[in-house]
């Protein structure tokens, strides 16, 4: 059983940058490809990113490829997700999740077992 624990969320202006991560414990970190996904209100859940075991491969939504970067500490059982450029769209409560099935990158909620509470991210313009 694995807990994963989202924090950095917060309030940010259009434009701005934040950099979320979620802790894990209780398993063995790097069995599991972790992903970030998000809700924003009234929608549903949404893929966002996700890397690898080993963190050698990373796959990202398109609507924030190249403004939002996953990472992934081993050692320290975390996975970051750093968002710069944000948009009022990007307005969502983020969850970070971890899949133990599939060795590479996943995209698929499904394919997820373990999820955080989530953490709230609110984008003014």
């Amino acid at each position: 059983q694995v807990q994963l624990v989202e924090s950095g969320g917060g309030l940010v202006q259009a434009g701005g940058s934040l950099k979320l991560s979620c802790a894990a414990s209780g398993g063995t970190f790097t069995g599991y490809t972790m992903g970030w996904f998000r809700q924003a209100p009234g929608k549903g859940r949404e893929f966002v990113s996700t890397i690898s075991r080993n963190g050698a491969n990373t796959f990202y939504a398109d609507s924030v490829k190249g403004r939002f970067a996953i990472s992934r500490d081993n050692a320290k059982n975390l996975v970051y997700l750093q968002m710069t450029s944000l948009k009022p769209e990007d307005t969502a409560v983020y969850y970070c999740a971890a899949d133990r099935s599939h060795i590479g990158i996943s995209i698929m909620s499904a394919h997820y077992v373990y999820w955080g509470q989530g953490t709230q991210v609110t984008v003014s313009s």
